[in-house]
């Protein structure tokens, strides 16, 4: 099949996502969790086993922001919150005490809003890192400088992806930014290039035995090697999706991050890498004949 006939729709599908991503960002920027922009931790072990889902209602219901409830085991739960005075503590508690009897504050910490700007900058630099390192060792491997930058441009592509839908679902849905999207963010990219390395080792092999156009090569590996990476990406996506509905609220947005970027970086190895490959080196090309 001639995949690479459609290049230009497949550009133009991600300049779509990529744009109403961008506006998302710059209207309502990001819904930043406690991580972020600080609040309170706090510790309960309650008598009976309480519902966080049902214990997250009541406590929204009293005016208190809830992060995540998270049942950590021995009927203890750690509650993230926004920030909290001494009253809204002992509403907490009575809410608790109501629902599952007996319950014992272990630990309160407030969160400062300190964290979050030497998480980002952390965040920063693994990107810039672990893509430095992702050029060199593609460009190495592939004897090709264009290889590595294509690979990385397609990265760029699902960080904004996944940054955008982020934002238009943290606008519209409450999402939040917090360390388990830093860990989905970084899973997703490392993800998103290991699908794209496939495409280009059959490349690289097709090109050693019959020769040819890089037109012509990708075109075959792309063929090649489509039904193993959907294969590989449904059986993530299924698991995924059985966590966003059965794994409840601590771990929610954490599973939608990872699906987004599962599916994104699907789309962009053979959609977004392969095609800008192949067009810089046609562009290379007429340059040369120039």
């Amino acid at each position: 099949m001639n995949w690479m006939k459609y290049r230009l729709v497949y550009f133009l599908i991600s300049c779509i996502f990529i744009g109403i991503g961008i506006f998302s960002l710059l209207s309502w920027g990001f819904n930043l969790g406690v991580d972020f922009k600080g609040g309170a931790l706090i510790e309960y072990k309650v008598q009976k086993a309480i519902s966080t889902e049902e214990a997250t209602k009541k406590i929204e219901e009293d005016n208190v922001q809830v992060t995540s409830v998270q049942n950590i085991g021995e009927g203890s739960y750690l509650f993230k919150l926004g920030s909290i005075d001494q009253g809204k503590r002992d509403d907490i508690k009575k809410i608790l005490e109501g629902m599952g009897g007996n319950v014992e504050e272990l630990r309160f910490e407030n969160v400062g809003p300190s964290v979050g700007p030497e998480l980002i900058k952390k965040t920063v630099y693994a990107l810039v890192i672990s893509a430095s390192l992702i050029l060199l060792w593609v460009t190495i491997q592939f004897k090709s400088f264009k290889f590595g930058a294509s690979a990385i441009l397609a990265m760029l592509h699902d960080t904004l992806v996944l940054l955008g839908s982020i934002s238009f679902l943290g606008h519209f849905f409450g999402a939040e930014v917090d360390f388990l999207f830093v860990t989905a963010m970084l899973t997703i990219l490392s993800f998103s290039v290991h699908d794209t390395i496939v495409v280009y080792d059959r490349i690289r092999e097709s090109q050693r035995k019959l020769g040819g156009s890089l037109y012509d090569l990708a075109n075959t590996a792309t063929t090649e090697t489509m039904v193993r990476s959907l294969n590989n990406s449904f059986t993530i996506i299924f698991m995924l999706v059985a966590l966003i509905l059965l794994g409840g609220t601590t771990i929610k947005w954490f599973a939608v991050a990872l699906l987004i970027g599962t599916i994104s970086g699907t789309y962009s190895s053979p959609f977004v890498a392969v095609p800008i490959l192949v067009t810089w080196d046609e562009l290379g090309r007429k340059l040369k004949r120039s």
